[in-house]
């Protein structure tokens, strides 16, 4: 069993993909496209495809159709074949010239019965058969205009997008993300002839949406798949509400009875909620180059993992406005270059002066091979000599192939180490050690009363000052790193200080980025009055108290804050750190808060036995290989640390980390904020 196992588990699907994609149109959505590019590339498939024109497409109902000289097409995707999704397929393929069509679908058979509301009883009697994958078929020859055509669905599980041989994301479900007591007070009022929820930790698989729901039994599908790629048999803990339904589902998946009996291996499966520590999500204290280069360099489109890096200074073309869509961007995932690959890992594991220096290394090794004339310098990295040696490659054609993947990390670096918010990151830092401080020695109230300050109108603000969204994201820290308190006088007199200053701020904002949108309901500045911004600034301040309460049902994980004394300052600890340190104890206590998901009679009987015999429960730490499932985002700084303390404490032990996205410090507002937690966009 590899530690590699998420890169194999990617490339072997992508694998059976490109067997099928010779000379045809190639439509894929947002989450595979994001997969493909982490896994071999597009120019991997493009290869494939063999045909002279560029054929790859994104699936949308706008999408360009087949012409005529275009008789075979394949659609890679990322979701369910239903509602939606089929319309689209409809859509393109009856305005097209195809002859030959192949679905290729992420979500197993199985999954497509659920959905359908195929009894259990019925699809376990359906093994080996595949009745929806056959009725898409004869509808994909009636669209195609003749029946004798050729048409094929088959399910691949394209679940990951690996960006390293220890970390790997779910892109189809990015904007999954763990509940909050308002999503409680929701699912109570859809069901009112039934028992009320009191609190997140009573929601079960029973009280979700029909469409969240069907969101975790895809997810599940995947994971299933990886696990018998892995050739293991899983047991499932959670540290988590939303994390026990998914646990708990995975443990039970029908479709997984087999290979569960002949598995080989085992493994322990471990989910976590994100809500329950955001301080992490949202700090800066991980002393990480990436964490950086995703924080400040713009989004790739249609991605949630990569970014824009801007390769116009390699070339010939002027950096004026119009000519910015004219260079392709370059970007962090380089699957094909081993080069690259071993510098991008390099700089996930090293902290930031080491991985500045390994991209000067790599670079002036780069030159050296091309015979570049390169001029040595020591002592501290500069983004000027960076550039000077990214520079050498300017003209030199081969030189520029050859090492391309390097040049976009190179330039990755340059332009996030000369990024004025790179200098803002020990800003934040150095307020959040204070903030640190500061809830040792007093009440939330005044920490709430040191940021008002720093709350500015667009006319008072200058570059140093924070935007609305990075005070939101410094009231996320206080309020989870705080956890649980008591809503007195000073506390609602400092929160209304600070709401009333926030309102006044958002109602004189010129433009509203996206998230603001998002939070105010209001699509321009002109709409936004002051009353409209105090009613968000109401339901944001709900939130912030949720989540400082996400800890509260906690026994063991209450708290990720470690007050200071004479010889230490305050610190936080991460809950990530905790739950590791906890599975690898050497003492081996039952966990307390990390629960072990029951799958089936067998394992209820085992907790009966134990209560008269003795009958040891499964511990996480039972097994050679520890998955360890993010729920809601990880960043950077935590998968490293999750990965050297798995090393340290428990060093045989292989660790996987997967979570549904990789973080930055912005995405958690939005996440937060979003108002489809309960009902996520299935394409049904």
């Amino acid at each position: 069993m590899s530690s590699a196992g998420v890169l194999s588990f990617a490339q072997q699907g992508w694998e059976l993909v490109l067997a099928k994609v010779k000379w045809s149109v190639v439509y894929l959505d947002a989450a595979c496209a994001e997969s493909l590019h982490w896994s071999c590339g597009s120019s991997r498939l493009l290869e494939a495809v063999k045909g002279p024109a560029c054929n790859l497409r994104e699936f949308e109902p706008q999408a360009v159709g087949g012409g005529a000289q275009q008789p075979r097409a394949v659609f890679v995707l990322s979701c369910l074949l239903k509602g939606r999704t089929v319309d689209t397929l409809q859509d393109i393929i009856r305005r097209s010239h195809f002859q030959y069509c192949v679905v290729v679908t992420a979500v197993s058979h199985a999954v497509h019965l659920t959905a359908n509301h195929v009894p259990a009883a019925a699809a376990a009697e359906l093994e080996g058969q595949q009745p929806v994958f056959e009725q898409l078929e004869e509808k994909l020859c009636e669209w195609m205009g003749n029946m004798n055509y050729t048409a094929e669905v088959l399910h691949v599980p394209l679940l990951l997008a690996p960006a390293a041989p220890h970390l790997a994301f779910t892109p189809a479900f990015a904007t999954l993300f763990p509940l909050l007591p308002r999503d409680v007070h929701l699912l109570n009022s859809a069901r009112p002839d039934k028992r009320r929820l009191g609190n997140v930790s009573e929601v079960d698989a029973t009280a979700l949406t029909p469409e969240l729901l069907l969101h975790i039994r895809c997810l599940v599908s995947g994971l299933s798949s990886l696990c018998e790629h892995l050739g293991v048999r899983e047991e499932c803990f959670a540290v988590g509400a939303l994390s026990r339904v998914i646990a708990t589902d995975l443990a039970n998946y029908a479709p997984a009875k087999n290979r569960k009996k002949t598995a080989p291996g085992r493994a322990s499966v471990v989910f976590v909620d994100r809500t329950l520590d955001l301080t992490g999500a949202v700090g800066h204290h991980g002393d990480n180059l990436v964490e950086k280069i995703i924080s400040v360099l713009p989004q790739l489109p249609g991605h949630t993992n990569d970014v824009m890096v801007n390769m116009a200074e390699l070339t010939a073309v002027q950096t004026v406005e119009e000519n910015q869509n004219v260079i392709a961007p370059g970007c962090l995932a380089q699957s094909n270059d081993t080069s690259a690959k071993a510098l991008w890992e390099a700089l996930l594991n090293t902290k930031h002066k080491e991985a500045v220096m390994e991209v000067r290394r790599h670079l002036v090794e780069a030159a050296s091979r091309e015979n570049l004339p390169i001029r040595m310098s020591m002592g501290r990295v500069t983004p000027g000599q960076l550039m000077s040696y990214i520079q050498l490659f300017k003209n030199n054609l081969r030189a520029l192939t050859n090492h391309c993947g390097l040049l976009q990390l190179g330039m990755a670096t340059v332009q996030t180490l000369k990024h004025p918010q790179t200098a803002k990151w020990d800003n934040f830092l150095a307020f959040e050690r204070l903030l640190l401080q500061s809830l040792g020695d007093s009440t939330i109230a005044v920490v709430l009363n040191q940021l008002l300050p720093m709350i500015k109108s667009p006319s008072q603000r200058t570059s140093d000052d924070y935007s609305p969204e990075e005070l939101l994201t410094l009231l996320i820290y206080i309020y989870s790193v705080a956890g649980e308190f008591t809503l007195d006088k000073d506390l609602r007199e400092a929160e209304d200080r600070v709401k009333k200053a926030l309102a006044h701020v958002l109602s004189e904002e010129l433009e509203l980025s996206p998230l603001l949108q998002k939070i105010t309901g209001c699509e321009s500045a002109i709409n936004l009055t002051f009353p409209k911004s105090q009613l968000a600034m109401n339901d944001v301040f709900t939130s912030l108290q949720e989540i400082a309460g996400a800890r509260t049902l906690m026994r063991q994980f209450k708290s990720v804050y470690v007050p200071g004394n004479h010889t230490h300052q305050a610190s936080y600890k991460p809950l990530l750190k905790q739950v590791v340190e906890e599975i690898f104890s050497p003492e081996r206590p039952d966990p307390v808060d990390i629960e072990h998901t029951s799958s089936g009679l067998t394992d209820l009987l085992k907790t009966g036995f134990s209560m008269f015999m003795k009958v040891s429960r499964p511990h996480p730490s039972d097994h050679p290989l520890l998955i360890l499932f993010v729920v809601g985002g990880i960043t950077v700084s935590e998968a490293k640390m999750v990965k050297d303390l798995v090393a340290s404490l428990k060093p045989g032990t292989q660790v996987m980390v997967l979570s549904t996205r990789l973080l930055k410090p912005l995405n958690i507002p939005e996440l937060l904020f979003a108002t489809d937690r309960l009902h996520p966009d299935i394409g049904v």
